[in-house]
């Protein structure tokens, strides 16, 4: 199988490549926490955040954010010594802010797909350096993040989840799953 340059011979990375990176993600609370793990993710290396994925999971109650939204000191306290996740105050706390702020929204996954028209960016890149590491769309909604009370979500970040969640196809056209994803009805070849 062809794949995207950067995944390397891991398997863990391997089967995140071939399975979900770049998949549609249309569940608000996946794409809230795919969010939530990209932010994590910055300053480190997305493999160390996939080894960590279910520690992540365990720690934050499986993401859900209604019971994340009341957690409080003693909760960070008890993540900074967890040392199956990245324990880094300032993310964790972000994670709890993030988990009101998605609940403070009406539809996490219909506002987030309502910056591509509600279909994947399909911009049919043939080299890995011509995949930006952040775009004037994931600027945008990176603003927007942070004007409804998320953290952690610059626009390398949110350009990172619009990928991971098939907002945009990133794949390269030599890899096997480009064309895969290619087949999904696109909105516009780039933003």
């Amino acid at each position: 199988m062809e794949r995207c340059g950067w995944v390397g011979e891991d398997p863990l990375y391997r089967a995140y490549h071939d399975e979900e990176w770049g998949v549609p993600e249309r569940d608000g609370r996946a794409m809230w926490e795919a969010l939530q793990l990209e932010g994590m993710q910055a300053g480190l290396s997305w493999i160390t955040i996939l080894r960590k994925r279910e520690g992540f999971r365990r720690a934050f109650a499986g993401f859900d954010p209604e019971v994340i939204a009341g957690w409080g000191s003693e909760e960070v306290e008890r993540l900074l010594g967890d040392p199956g996740i990245v324990r880094h105050r300032g993310k964790i706390e972000a994670v709890i802010g993030n988990a009101r702020a998605y609940l403070a929204m009406d539809d996490f996954a219909a506002w987030a797909w309502d910056w591509v028209d509600g279909l994947p960016l399909q911009p049919a890149r043939g080299d890995l350096a011509d995949v930006p590491a952040k775009t004037d769309l994931s600027e945008s909604i990176s603003k927007a993040l942070k004007k409804a009370g998320f953290r952690f979500c610059g626009p390398t970040t949110v350009y990172a989840w619009m990928q991971a969640t098939g907002m945009v196809n990133d794949h390269v056209t030599t890899c096997d799953r480009h064309a895969d994803l290619a087949r999904a009805p696109a909105a516009v070849t780039d933003r």
